[in-house]
């Protein structure tokens, strides 16, 4: 199946490269192109791709305002967001606005197109590295730390898992960790997808840390 992808980005050459990247994927397609937030906002309803690759910083309606727009129709299309981060404070809003994951714009090339397969497939993606310092930004913000999420209908063991989750675990570390198979894992990370309305993975990240069973570093 090939994975269709409008890119959304103010800078023609960052598009112009990751084309140039994409079309060397046979199963990868660019559908679209869009330059402001709300030429993504109507790509995305038009052609209704796998992905988008969102620019956070664009004109008009930026990337954060556009993810949350495509993303609220609950359709087939996910949002990977491309960002500097080491420069952009907004990725975090990004991701409560129904952002998959997101990408640094530095990465590998062969990474970025794991993670649009990835992502396509119904995952999200999140480099390890950045996901450390992405929660450990995120959870230091005064507007997270005042808040404490309740975890209604979550068991003592899918407390565990959700734990282990926002710990950055994949489902097989989780089994190893608490001493159960990679299917009992992966079953109790998709019961909490459904009990908590999470999107994806990387909701249930923030959600770890919402309800405080993952702390900051120091």
């Amino acid at each position: 199946m090939t994975v269709r992808v409008v890119l959304a980005d103010d800078q023609p050459l960052i598009r112009a490269g990751l084309r140039v990247l994409i079309a060397d994927a046979a199963d990868i397609e660019v559908v679209g192109e869009a330059g402001t937030g709300a030429e993504a906002v109507r790509l995305a309803r038009e052609v209704v791709p796998d992905v988008v690759l969102m620019d956070l910083r664009m004109p008009g309606t930026d990337g954060i305002q556009a993810t949350r727009i495509i993303t609220a129709v609950g359709g087939p299309t996910r949002v990977l967001v491309l960002t500097t981060f080491d420069d952009d404070d907004h990725v975090h809003a990004a991701l409560r606005a129904g952002a998959s994951g997101f990408l640094v714009k530095d990465m590998a090339l062969d990474d970025i197109l794991g993670a649009v397969r990835v992502v396509a497939g119904g995952d999200a993606l999140i480099a390890p590295a950045v996901t450390r310092r992405l929660i450990a930004e995120f959870t230091r913000r005064p507007e997270v730390a005042v808040r404490t999420r309740a975890l209604p209908g979550v068991t003592d063991r899918e407390r565990e898992v959700l734990t282990l989750v926002g710990r950055g675990l994949s489902n097989g570390e989780i089994a190893a960790e608490l001493v159960i198979s990679a299917a009992t894992a992966k079953a109790h990370v998709a019961r909490l997808f459904a009990k908590l309305g999470a999107r994806d993975r990387v909701h249930l990240v923030i959600a770890a840390h919402e309800a405080g069973l993952v702390r900051p570093p120091p």
